[in-house]
């Protein structure tokens, strides 16, 4: 079994600066109420994209950012393959369609590169991409043989 949980640093931060950079535009004048609105939506979207968890256990790989928002769940049976990967800068973070894909990310450019069955592609950020991709491996090596 494997969980990790990965703080989104990338995205935090983006959105801190993003807060600064508002209130220095809006507060000096009579900006309160259109600082004070998008300082909420800014917060409710740091709190659902500020970390990336990945679990694997005997038949699934799942993965949801924050406090379980957008759950995925991927059974192992529809895996071909798993690599590392390494994401370029302008993919971004969050949730994205990417060549032959989707990518879910928090922070960084790593990530492993999951090759499903139908030719579809999901890419899963990562801090530790190896040892993600070992846990997967092990996994789709132990189905390979029962």
């Amino acid at each position: 079994m494997y969980q990790h949980t990965q703080t989104g640093w990338t995205v935090i931060i983006s959105l801190l600066v993003s807060l600064l950079i508002l209130g220095f535009i809006s507060l000096p004048g009579d900006g309160i109420i259109l600082f004070s609105s998008i300082s909420l939506f800014i917060i409710f979207f740091g709190i659902l994209f500020n970390s990336l968890t990945v679990q694997v256990d005997e038949k699934n790989i799942r993965w949801y950012f924050g406090p379980g928002f957008w759950r995925k769940e991927l059974s192992f049976e529809n895996i071909e393959k798993v690599s590392e990967a390494s994401n370029q800068w302008y993919y971004g973070w969050g949730i994205r369609k990417i060549p032959n894909g989707w990518l879910y990310n928090v922070s960084g450019l790593a990530a492993i590169e999951i090759k499903l069955k139908d030719g579809k592609v999901i890419r899963v950020g990562t801090d530790e991409p190896d040892v993600l991709k070992r846990a997967i491996q092990s996994r789709l090596h132990l189905m390979s043989h029962t």
